[in-house]
């Protein structure tokens, strides 16, 4: 069972030996939605289901939402319907990946941890690994399950918590708030999405994207445990909260601190999406 990261030749075999697997491409482009839909149709990995982040992994309505911010959480029984639609079962080895450093496929290996689902794995180094270990590429779409079935939730394996627990906790040692966005943006220089600039006061910063060497691949796990020690200077790691614009490219930092044997931390899910927008109702902080 694969957790955390798996690699591509790990999934090869999975693959080769006919192993109750699925596959998921979340690739997706912030700026143009419909980029994910046009790179999955160019090439993807035999087999693997479309992932989208607008249509399957986030709320569809308010009503369905479990979160605010730009990307809300689905609720889990929605999500639990969408993965019996596709017939995926509670024995299958799920992976995930996209073309984008893990910043977007996170999301799904957070949910499906959400649903009580402990066997899913980010593809390491993503699309780009899988083509330089070899990995073969399928054009077109893939033929819709004809295996539905009913995906009963089961306790949840991961936390989030709201604004309202970000707010209570807010200065107090129980809680690291960790940001993943940009130095720019956390600075509160520009914000191209969100109605405030800036930050939630107290938060630390760490870039999604410092946790993967050159090659797109996550950082060993001694070097990972390095840098976010260095980051909490003594700080609990079991008091990590992560969040970012909305709650999707934090995930990535939850991952590798759970790589780094720092645990499984909470995410706020709504970040600073829902937590600016209501100008002047909470504090906000740049510099």
């Amino acid at each position: 069972m694969y957790t955390t990261l798996i690699s591509a030749p790990q999934l090869q075999s999975l693959l080769t030996n006919d192993q109750p697997v699925m596959v998921f491409d979340c690739s997706f482009e912030l700026m143009q939605a419909e980029q994910g839909d046009a790179q999955y149709l160019q090439a993807h990995i035999p087999g693997a289901v479309r992932a989208d982040l607008d249509r399957h992994l986030s709320a569809k309505s308010a009503a369905d939402a479990a979160s605010g911010g730009r990307h809300p959480l689905p609720s889990r029984e929605s999500f639990a319907a969408w993965l019996g639609s596709i017939g995926f079962g509670k024995r299958m080895q799920a992976v995930v990946y996209d073309r984008q450093g893990a910043n977007y496929c996170g999301r799904l290996w957070w949910l499906l941890k959400w649903v009580g689902h402990e066997s899913v794995a980010v593809l390491d180094g993503g699309w780009q690994a899988w083509l330089a270990s070899g990995g073969a590429a399928q054009s077109g779409p893939e033929a819709a399950s004809t295996y539905g079935s009913n995906y009963t939730l089961a306790p949840a394996l991961t936390e989030f918590v709201t604004t309202e627990n970000v707010a209570n906790q807010l200065g107090r040692p129980s809680q690291t708030l960790i940001d993943a966005r940009g130095e720019s943006r956390f600075r509160g220089e520009v914000e191209p999405l969100d109605p405030v600039a800036g930050h939630i006061p107290g938060a630390l910063n760490r870039p999604f994207s410092l946790n993967l060497d050159a090659n797109g691949q996550f950082k060993p796990a001694a070097q990972l445990r390095a840098e976010f020690d260095a980051l909490l200077a003594g700080r609990d790691p079991a008091t990590v909260v992560h969040h970012c614009g909305s709650g999707v490219s934090a995930v990535p930092n939850l991952i590798a601190m759970e790589v780094a044997g720092l645990g499984r931390c909470a995410l706020y899910a709504g970040s600073w999406s829902e937590w600016c927008s209501d100008p002047g109702k909470r504090p906000c902080a740049q510099g």
